[in-house]
């Protein structure tokens, strides 16, 4: 059974449930629009369920809910900021801000974010590159959930890789996934449902393949394309952890409970403004190439189906489940 509630009510709740932890309102909302959006597009692992652990590494001190990130320009092409031990999402709209107006002077620019957390929806933060004309590419490492390959003990996390484009008069192309079989956050949410996990997803501890989700979480997620998928992990740990100066995911604490200290993971984004390089060619290139694509039955381009699950929410509201929305009124009033 579920509720069916406005986005804006929505994101007020998971709001309150934050300050209620102990976040200040404007980092609250900026964690509670990113939780539901990624809701709203489809992506359960990186939306309301997470609401429960962050307000408990909130309150543990895990995370600082009252930070305040930072940023720096270096060098022209250079953006640095510094999440403090916080959320995530509040960093990186200081870095979007920051990358798209240095990619606007220079053609290209990076930034790394430091000392950081949980990124949430990786898709969402390149994809707001691109509505701003800008092909976006994000790295990002996470806490131990994948072994290298040939190994058995978890060493690397899913690290996720997102990458958007912008298109003429339609929605930026976006591609987000995970270097894991599936992002681990879907097993968290199979998990707090009570439901089973298809094989193939995750070992147990042991190293045998699993459709337990508790067992999962203690064990390894596998990687997209076996070995592939593990050296592409290995990249995104130098990216993001290395050029960050960020923990590793075997020194990484989790982002799924709240037990010991800062998880302290980095992420690296790149900008690459299109008026640098081909401008309106670029855009008539994409349209070739999508038109080209989407001329074959059964296509569909990566990340569309985010847009109908938006229009839907709009229009109709977005559901919770019944479970989710006790938890989330607990939270937001604990007296």
């Amino acid at each position: 059974m579920s509720d069916t509630i406005a986005i804006e009510d929505a994101q007020t709740l998971v709001a309150n449930a934050l300050i209620a932890s102990g976040c200040t309102p404007g980092n609250a909302l900026s964690v509670a629009q990113a939780l539901i959006a990624a809701e709203i597009d489809g992506q359960a692992g990186h939306g309301l369920s997470r609401v429960g652990s962050y307000c408990a590494q909130v309150k543990a001190g895990k995370v600082d809910g009252a930070a305040t990130p930072t940023v720096e320009r270096p060098r022209p092409g250079w953006v640095t900021v510094d999440a403090g031990h916080g959320f995530a999402f509040p960093a990186f709209e200081l870095a979007i801000d920051a990358i798209s107006a240095a990619a606007a002077e220079t053609g290209i620019a990076a930034a790394t974010i430091a000392r950081s957390h949980h990124c949430g929806q990786a898709g969402r933060h390149v994809e707001r590159l691109a509505d701003r004309g800008c092909v976006g590419l994000l790295f990002a490492n996470t806490p131990e959930a994948m072994a290298p390959w040939g190994g058995s003990k978890p060493l690397f996390g899913t690290n996720p890789i997102a990458f958007a484009a912008p298109r003429r008069g339609e929605a930026s192309l976006v591609i987000d996934l995970s270097l894991s079989v599936v992002a681990r956050g879907k097993v968290m949410a199979a998990s707090k449902r009570g439901e089973a996990i298809p094989e193939g997803w995750a070992l147990d501890a042991d190293g045998n393949p699993t459709t337990d989700p508790k067992a999962a979480l203690g064990g390894s997620m596998v990687p997209m394309g076996e070995a592939k998928g593990a050296a592409l992990a290995l990249m995104v740990e130098v990216m993001a952890a290395a050029l960050t100066g960020g923990r590793f995911g075997f020194e990484a604490t989790s982002f799924l409970n709240a037990e010991g200290g800062p998880p302290d993971v980095g992420q690296f984004l790149l900008a690459i403004d299109i008026r640098a390089t081909a401008g309106e060619a670029f855009l008539d290139r994409m349209t070739l190439l999508t038109d080209a694509m989407l001329s074959q039955e059964g296509v569909r381009l990566p990340g569309t189906s985010r847009l109908a699950k938006r229009d839907a929410a709009e229009r109709d509201g977005m559901a919770i489940s019944a479970a989710a929305m006790a938890e989330l009124r607990a939270l937001a009033d604990p007296d």
